[in-house]
C-alpha cells in the first residue's frame, strides 16, 4: 500500500489509521491548537506496512503517521536524533548466554514507541489527511511527546547503551535489550520476568508476542536442545529480488583461485543494484558467518564496479539458495567461556597489496560475534599482518568481557584467543621494541598490557582449527 487514497478505500487499513490516531491521543502526545504566526508546521503522511509472519502469512495491517522531518533543519527546530538501537553482537551475545543458561527469550512489542518521551523543542505539525476535525480545518497539532524509556529499578550498562540489567539476590538476574519498539528480554527468574512484563503493559501500550520468534529478520528457533538463528525468509526475499529464484545453486561463495580488483578490464555494470545486492548479502551475515569474507569483499568495489564484479556477487546469491536452511546454532546447557580466534591472509587485496583481519568468538558454542576487516596499513610480513589481527581480537574481546560483565557473567580467566602463528604470538608476549614491530602503529601495541593484565591469553592453535579462515580467505 501506497496512497491514503487507497488505503482509505480499505477497511482494515482504515481501521490501522484509526489505532494510530487513537493511540496518539492516548498517549497526549499532541494538542489542537490555532495556527502559531511566524512558526514553521510540519506536514505529515500516512506510511502503510503489512507484517508478515516467518510463514509468510499476514500477521497485521500496521499504518503509521509520520512527520516530514526532512523539512526541519539542524540547530534550529531540533538539535538531535536518537533511537535506541542495540548491536546485533549484543543481541547475539544475549542469545548465546540464554542457550547456555538455558533460558527462554521473551518479545515485547511497543506499540507507537515514537509517541512515550517529553519532546524539548516546540514543534507543530499538521492534521492527518483524511481525518482533519470538522470546523478546524486551519488548525495544527502541538508536539508533547518523541521517545520512550523504561522504569526505574534497571541498572543501564555503561557498555552498551540500550542494555539494562536488573539483579536482587532473591530473584536472580533479568536482562533487557531494546531495539527501537522492539523489547528482548531474558532472565533466571520466571517470576521476575513476569512482574517486568506486567509492569511495562500497565505503563505503555505493548503487544506480548511470547517467545522471542522474529526478530529484525531473523528466525529464532527455541527448543529443549537449542537456540537456532536464520534468516531463510529474508534470503528468499532477497534471491526473487534479484532474479535468481530458480537459479542453479553453487557450493562455495566464492572461486579459490578468483581475485578481485578494481581495474579488471570489464565494462561497468548496474551501480545502484549491485549496491542492492551487496547490502543485502552484508545483512545476511546476521546469521551467516561463512558469506561474511566474501561480502566485505565485494563492498570494496561499491564505486564503479564492473561485470566481473557483479557476476561475483551473484554467485553469492546462488549460494546462499542451496544453503537457505543454514544458520547459528547456539547449543543449551554449555560452559560459559569466552573463546576468541583469529586469523589474518597476507597482503590479499589485489589494489593496495593490505592485508585482510578476521576474529570470531564463541560462548561454549555458535559464533556469535566476529568481522572480517581489511586492515588500514601494508604489513610487512605474516606476522605483522596476525600480530594486527590478534590486536583487534583482543579490543573486540575487551568489549565482550565488558558486556557479559553486565550479564553477571564475570570472565575471571584471561579470555583466550587463538593464533596460528607462533611469530605473531611472540611479538605479542614480548614487551621489548625491536624491529620487527618498529613500522608497526603503537595502537595495535596494547595486546600486550592486555596480556601482562591477564585480561586475554594469545595461545597457538593449528591451522586446521582455526575456524576464522573463513573471514579470511574463499571456501575452497
Amino acid at each position: 500500500m501506497a496512497h491514503f487514497e487507497e488505503a482509505d478505500l480499505d477497511e482494515s487499513w482504515r481501521n490501522a489509521m484509526k489505532a494510530e490516531l487513537e493511540m496518539i491521543e492516548k498517549n497526549n502526545t499532541w494538542k489542537l491548537m490555532d495556527r502559531p504566526f511566524g512558526k514553521p508546521i510540519i506536514g505529515v503522511k500516512w506510511v502503510y506496512k503489512t507484517k508478515l509472519n516467518l510463514d509468510v502469512s499476514v500477521q497485521k495491517n500496521k499504518a503509521r503517521l509520520v512527520a516530514k522531518g526532512y523539512s526541519q533543519k539542524l540547530g534550529i527546530d531540533y538539535n538531535e536524533t536518537f533511537a535506541p538501537v542495540a548491536r546485533l553482537d549484543t543481541i547475539r551475545t544475549l542469545i548465546a548466554l540464554a542457550a547456555q543458561k538455558e533460558w527462554n527469550l521473551y518479545q515485547l512489542d511497543v506499540k507507537s514507541a515514537i509517541l512515550n518521551g517529553v519532546l524539548k523543542e516546540e514543534v507543530y505539525v499538521e492534521q492527518a489527511q483524511g481525518f482533519v476535525k470538522e470546523n478546524g480545518e486551519i488548525r495544527v497539532y502541538k508536539l508533547n511527546k518523541a521517545l520512550y524509556g523504561l522504569k526505574a529499578g534497571f541498572k543501564k550498562s555503561p557498555s552498551e547503551a540500550t542494555l539494562y540489567v536488573k539483579t536482587s539476590e532473591d530473584s536472580g538476574i533479568l536482562i533487557v535489550s531494546l531495539y527501537v519498539d522492539d523489547i528482548v528480554y531474558t532472565g533466571s527468574c520466571p517470576k521476575l520476568l513476569e512482574e517486568f512484563k506486567n509492569d511495562m503493559m500497565q505503563h505503555y501500550e505493548m503487544s506480548d508476542l511470547g517467545l522471542l520468534y522474529h526478530f529484525l529478520g531473523m528466525g529464532v528457533l527455541q527448543t529443549d536442545k537449542h537456540i537456532f538463528l536464520h534468516q531463510k525468509k529474508y534470503a528468499l526475499k532477497v534471491i526473487e529480488k534479484f532474479g535468481l529464484k530458480d537459479c542453479k545453486s553453487v557450493v562455495t561463495p566464492l572461486v579459490a583461485s578468483e581475485r578481485l580488483c578494481k581495474e579488471d578490464g570489464s565494462e561497468a555494470t548496474n551501480e545502484s543494484e549491485y549496491r542492492q545486492i551487496v547490502g543485502s548479502l552484508l545483512y545476511l551475515t546476521a546469521t551467516r558467518p561463512e558469506i561474511m569474507f566474501a561480502s566485505s569483499l565485494l563492498a570494496r568495489f561499491m564505486h564503479n564496479p564492473t561485470r566481473k564484479h557483479m557476476g561475483t556477487a551473484k554467485r553469492v546469491l546462488r549460494y546462499i539458495q542451496g544453503t537457505l536452511d543454514v544458520g547459528i546454532e547456539f547449543i543449551k546447557g554449555k560452559t560459559a567461556t569466552l573463546i576468541g580466534y583469529c586469523d589474518s591472509d597476507c597482503a590479499g587485496s589485489e589494489d593496495d597489496r593490505r592485508s585482510t583481519s578476521g576474529y570470531a568468538f564463541t560462548l561454549g558454542s555458535g559464533m556469535f560475534s566476529r568481522a572480517s576487516i581489511k586492515q588500514n596499513t601494508v604489513a610487512l610480513s605474516t606476522a605483522g599482518a596476525e600480530y594486527v589481527s590478534a590486536a583487534e581480537a583482543t579490543s573486540q574481546a575487551k568489549w565482550l568481557r565488558f558486556i557479559l560483565e553486565d550479564f553477571g557473567e564475570e570472565q575471571v580467566e584471561g579470555t583466550p584467543i587463538l593464533c596460528d602463528n607462533t611469530s605473531a604470538i611472540a611479538m605479542a608476549k614480548n614487551p621489548v621494541f625491536h624491529q620487527k614491530t618498529r613500522h608497526i602503529s603503537r595502537k595495535f601495541h596494547f595486546i600486550r598490557e592486555a596480556i601482562q593484565a591477564k585480561e586475554i591469553e594469545l595461545t597457538y592453535c593449528k591451522s586446521e582449527d582455526q575456524i576464522t579462515d573463513i573471514l579470511t580467505k574463499a571456501l575452497s
